[in-house]
C-alpha cells in the first residue's frame, strides 16, 4: 500500500514511517524540515520538502495518489499557541485542511489525523480520561487539533473518507528534539548527560502519561488496517509526575545534575492522563514498552549521541 507521511522527518513521524517501510508499505514523506531532519528519514523511503499549508500539496496528493495518508505536520508547542496562536492556527487547521482537500481529490481510501490525547481534553473531569471525555482543549494548540478532528469528520461525512484520530499521550523516545519547549524526557535527558541543572516547571506535581514513541508507532500500523474510525487513546492510562519522572531520569543517566524549580508555565494543564482500552478493544494495541525500560532505551541513544 502507497502511504504519504506528513511529517515524516520528525521525531514521531519518522518511528512510523519506519514500522511502514518493515511492513512494505510504499512511504512519500512530506516535510518541509522547519523542525525534522533529513537523516531521520528511512532511506527506502522517498522525501518531499514541502509546508502542509503549501497549495501544491493538493496536486501532490492527486499526483502521488496514495491509499492511505497518515498528518503528523504539526505545530506542536504548547506555549507557542499560546504565544501566537495565529501561527498554531494557520499550520494545524489549515494545513489540514489543504491535505484533506488532496485526500478528497486522490480519493484517498483512510486518513490517520494525529490529535493530542492530553490538549483536546482540557482539565480532565476523569482519570484516565476515555475518548467520550468532554473536549474543552485550554490552549490555542488543543483547539487546533480539536478543529482537525472535527474536519476529518467532516470529509468522512460528506465524502466518505474514513478517517482515525490517534490522541496521542506524552510520546518520548529515540530522536526527540532535545532542543525545543516540547518533549521533557528529551531535554531532561541532554542535560542530565552533559551534567547541567535541569528546571522543573512549578511544583513539578504536574502529571502526564508517557508513551514509548515505539508503541505509537505500531498503533499507527493497527490503525492503517483496521476498519474502525473515529478518535482512539493512544496511552498507557498511568500518571507520572514530573518529580518522578526527574528522579527516574537521574537514575537512569547516573547523573548529579541539580533539580531546581521554575515558574510554572501559561497553559499547562495539572494532570493529563488517558485510557486507551477502546484502542485495545478495536485496534488490538497494547502499550508494550514500561516507562523504566523506554527511559534506559532513550538515555542509550542520547548517550551514544553525545560520545
Amino acid at each position: 500500500m502507497k502511504v504519504l507521511v506528513t511529517g515524516g522527518a520528525g521525531f514521531i513521524g519518522s518511528h512510523v514511517v519506519d514500522a511502514l517501510v518493515a511492513a512494505g508499505h510504499d512511504v512519500v514523506v512530506v516535510d518541509d524540515l522547519s523542525t525534522g531532519r533529513r537523516e531521520n528519514v528511512h532511506p527506502k523511503a522517498r522525501l518531499v520538502e514541502l509546508d502542509v499549508t503549501d497549495p501544491r500539496l493538493v496536486d501532490l496528493v492527486r499526483d502521488e495518489r496514495p491509499a492511505a495518508v497518515s498528518h503528523h505536520a504539526a505545530q506542536m508547542d504548547v506555549r507557542r499557541s499560546v504565544a501566537d496562536p495565529l501561527f498554531d492556527a494557520r499550520t494545524n487547521i489549515l494545513g489540514t485542511i489543504n491535505l484533506l482537500e488532496g485526500a478528497r481529490r486522490a480519493n484517498v481510501r483512510r486518513v490517520l489525523f494525529v490529535s493530542s490525547g492530553g490538549a483536546v481534553y482540557g482539565e480532565q473531569e476523569v482519570f484516565p480520561a476515555p475518548e467520550s471525555h468532554p473536549t474543552n482543549p485550554v490552549s490555542p494548540y488543543g483547539v487546533s487539533k480539536r478543529a482537525g478532528e472535527l474536519y476529518a469528520f467532516f470529509y468522512q461525512a460528506e465524502y466518505h473518507i474514513p478517517f482515525v484520530a490517534l490522541r496521542y499521550a506524552n510520546v518520548y523516545g529515540p530522536r526527540q528534539d532535545p532542543h525545543g519547549e516540547a518533549g521533557v524526557v528529551a531535554i531532561f535527558t541532554g542535560r542530565m548527560l552533559r551534567g547541567e541543572p535541569v528546571t522543573v516547571n512549578g511544583d513539578g506535581c504536574q502529571t502526564r502519561d508517557y508513551v514509548y514513541v515505539e508503541d505509537v508507532a505500531r498503533a499507527n500500523l493497527l490503525a492503517l488496517t483496521s476498519r474502525a474510525t473515529g478518535p482512539f487513546n493512544i496511552g498507557t492510562g498511568i500518571e507520572t509526575d514530573v518529580n518522578t519522572l526527574a528522579r527516574l531520569l537521574l537514575a537512569a543517566t547516573g547523573s548529579r545534575s541539580p533539580v531546581r524549580h521554575g515558574e510554572a508555565k501559561p497553559g499547562e494543564q495539572r494532570r493529563s492522563v488517558v485510557d486507551p482500552r477502546r484502542a485495545a478493544a478495536e485496534l488490538g494495541w497494547r502499550p508494550e514498552v514500561s516507562l523504566a525500560e523506554g527511559l534506559e532505551r532513550t538515555v542509550a541513544w542520547f548517550r551514544e549521541r553525545l560520545g
